[in-house]
C-alpha cells in the first residue's frame, strides 16, 4: 500500500531502519533546541504531511530508546493521524524524567506505524450477554 507524503522539513523522508521494523522514525523539525523540564509537555512539529487511504491510519508511537534513556514519551500514545487529516504531523512529547531534556532539530523523536482501520456499526441494546469475566477490570484478573 502507498501513502502520499509531502516533506517540508529539512530532513530525509522517514524510513524503516531495519527490514523487520514496524515503524518509521520521524524527526523533530524545529528552529531551535527545545528544553523540556520534568513533567513538561510540548508539541514538536515534523514538517511531514500525509495522504492515505481511508482503510488505514497512522499511529504516532514513542521510541523505546528515548523512553528508557531520556524519559521522553508520546503523551497521547498512540497518537492517531486520521486518513482525512492534511495538516502537519505533530508529536506531543512529555518528559517523565526528573531532569530537563533537550530536543534537537533532526532528532528522531517518535515512530509512525500504519495500521488498518475497521469501521463498525454501533447497535444500541438494553442489555449485554454475560461473559466469564463480566464487569471485572482494572486488575481484576490479578498480577501473577
Amino acid at each position: 500500500m502507498q501513502v502520499k507524503i509531502t516533506n517540508k522539513s529539512k530532513h530525509d523522508l522517514p524510513k524503516y531502519e531495519t527490514s523487520g521494523s514496524s515503524g518509521m522514525d520521524i524527526r523533530a523539525n524545529i528552529e531551535a533546541t527545545v528544553s523540556l523540564k520534568p513533567l513538561q509537555r510540548t508539541l514538536i512539529k515534523t514538517g511531514l504531511f500525509l495522504e492515505m487511504d481511508p482503510s488505514i491510519e497512522c499511529q504516532i508511537r514513542p521510541r523505546s530508546g528515548l523512553a528508557l534513556k531520556k524519559g521522553l514519551t508520546v503523551l497521547n500514545t498512540p497518537g492517531t493521524v486520521d486518513a482525512d487529516y492534511r495538516g502537519e504531523v505533530g508529536v506531543i512529547l512529555i518528559n517523565l524524567s526528573d531532569e530537563t531534556v533537550d530536543i534537537e532539530d533532526g532528532e528522531r523523536i517518535a515512530q509512525m506505524v500504519f495500521c488498518p482501520v475497521q469501521k463498525v456499526a454501533l447497535v444500541e441494546v438494553t442489555e449485554l450477554t454475560d461473559s466469564e469475566r463480566g464487569a471485572g477490570g482494572f486488575g481484576s484478573t490479578g498480577v501473577k
